[in-house]
């Protein structure tokens, strides 16, 4: 896949545009970057137009240090499709980190959203003492490196089934983590920490929304994406089987298949 760049705003930011048709944009997590989507891409790109950009900070991207918040990395979306020629309306899935822009996405450009995806992500806010953590981790990061977190994460990423069975998944995104710029991973460490609540919100949501969430995710529940998915009007919760916070990752034929179903239906 060829990756691309444009300058939108102070960054430049780079991304993979592959397909023809109705737009689909693919927001990925932390601290990742657009290739936790390469079998989404490949599986959609055949009839869609499949956006997945490296957000500011991560993969190969421009670096902001300090500060990066979910609504500047939202803000930084609208000029990339602007950039791109969509103007109209797109289909916008993040997973984890990438949810809760894509979230502040929908809040700030409503009408540029045909539907969402939200995989394995969380609406609520974070409690004190985890926004007062990532602020920690943020400061550790500068002093260690990357390779701290790539340590601490990869157990809560991953189903243990897949951790056992796929070691080299495991390793994978272990060499994405530790190849990513410390200062952009502390920068949005730092956004994440203060990002808005948005459960209040949910019941405005009147796009066609689907919640994919691993069954064996413990850091964003089942539990909590089913809690979601009742408060947003006419939402899909899928349950993948077998995977962990990284579904599109453990288990790509499943989610790829639930998107596909979803896109159908938008026309």
């Amino acid at each position: 896949m060829n990756l691309e760049n444009q300058t939108v705003g102070d960054v430049q930011l780079a991304y993979v545009d592959s397909g023809e048709g109705m737009p689909v944009l693919l927001i990925h997590g932390f601290p990742l970057d657009h290739t936790m989507w390469n079998a989404q891409i490949g599986a959609l790109a055949a009839r869609y137009r499949v956006i997945a950009p490296d957000l500011r900070g991560f993969g190969s991207s421009g670096i902001t240090p300090g500060k990066v918040t979910m609504e500047q990395f939202a803000d930084d979306l609208a000029s990339l499709l602007d950039a791109l020629g969509i103007g109209g309306p797109a289909v916008v899935c993040g997973l984890s980190m990438g949810g809760y822009v894509a979230w502040q996405f929908w809040c700030k450009y409503a009408q540029r959203v045909r539907a969402l995806i939200l995989c394995d992500t969380r609406a609520a806010a974070d409690a004190p003492e985890v926004a007062a953590g990532r602020l920690v981790t943020a400061d550790r990061l500068l002093r260690e490196g990357p390779g701290m977190l790539a340590e601490t994460m990869m157990p809560k990423l991953l189903a243990e089934s897949t951790a056992a069975g796929r070691p080299e998944l495991a390793e994978a995104l272990g060499r994405v983590i530790e190849r990513t710029d410390p200062q952009g991973i502390a920068a949005a460490l730092r956004g994440m920490a203060e990002r808005p609540d948005v459960t209040a919100r949910l019941a405005e949501i009147t796009c066609p929304a689907l919640l994919i969430v691993g069954a064996e995710d413990a850091i964003s529940t089942p539990q909590e994406m089913g809690t979601i998915a009742r408060a947003i009007p006419g939402a899909r919760l899928v349950e993948i089987a077998g995977a962990g916070h990284m579904s599109p990752v453990e288990r790509p034929q499943q989610v790829s298949a639930a998107m596909l179903e979803l896109l159908a239906t938008l026309g």
